[in-house]
């Protein structure tokens, strides 16, 4: 699956989460998967907890992660 089929399935409205990007069809946001992801779930554990997720959407929220990244400039913290 191409980048931007990925990212097709990752949406924002300003109706829906206050805006926060989602997974397409669900109120569940890119943060609250990588958060559960983070804290050690496995994507089978993610998609055996949410009926109608599908591998691609978890894929989707690390792309759009990503690729949310590379427009920031990180400087480092001088001590």
């Amino acid at each position: 699956m191409s980048d931007r089929q990925l990212l097709s399935r990752i949406t924002t409205n300003s109706e829906v989460m206050i805006g926060k990007p989602v997974i397409k069809g669900t109120r569940l946001t890119v943060e609250y998967i990588l958060n559960l992801l983070a804290k050690g779930a496995s994507i089978a554990e993610i998609l055996d907890e949410y009926d109608g997720l599908v591998e691609a959407d978890i894929r989707a929220c690390l792309l759009f992660a990503s690729q949310s990244l590379e427009s920031i400039t990180f400087m480092p913290l001088s001590v």
